[in-house]
């Protein structure tokens, strides 16, 4: 890996924070789209499809956030092992 970013350069600063966001990006898209899918479903149950098992929504919301937990781990994990000099 490359060297660590001087983070109290402002250009270095906001080169890394690009470069952050980049990681695990399609796994945080996805926490989002399934805790959406899961409201999405909620709301639905609740007003239009009683007879759906409230564990369907359940589910989906749960997958999100598991989904955002390790986007948040990776990222976490990245930072670490690209500070290391």
């Amino acid at each position: 890996m490359t060297t660590p970013p001087d983070l109290r350069d402002s250009a270095q600063l906001a080169a890394y924070r690009r470069e952050l966001r980049g990681v695990a990006k399609p796994l945080r898209y996805t926490g989002i789209a399934f805790a959406l899918l899961g409201v999405v479903l909620a709301v639905m149950q609740r007003n239009w499809l009683p007879q759906m098992p409230t564990v369907i929504p359940m589910a989906a919301v749960s997958l999100g956030v598991l989904n955002m937990l390790a986007a948040i781990v990776l990222r976490a994990r990245y930072h670490q092992q690209r500070m290391r000099p």
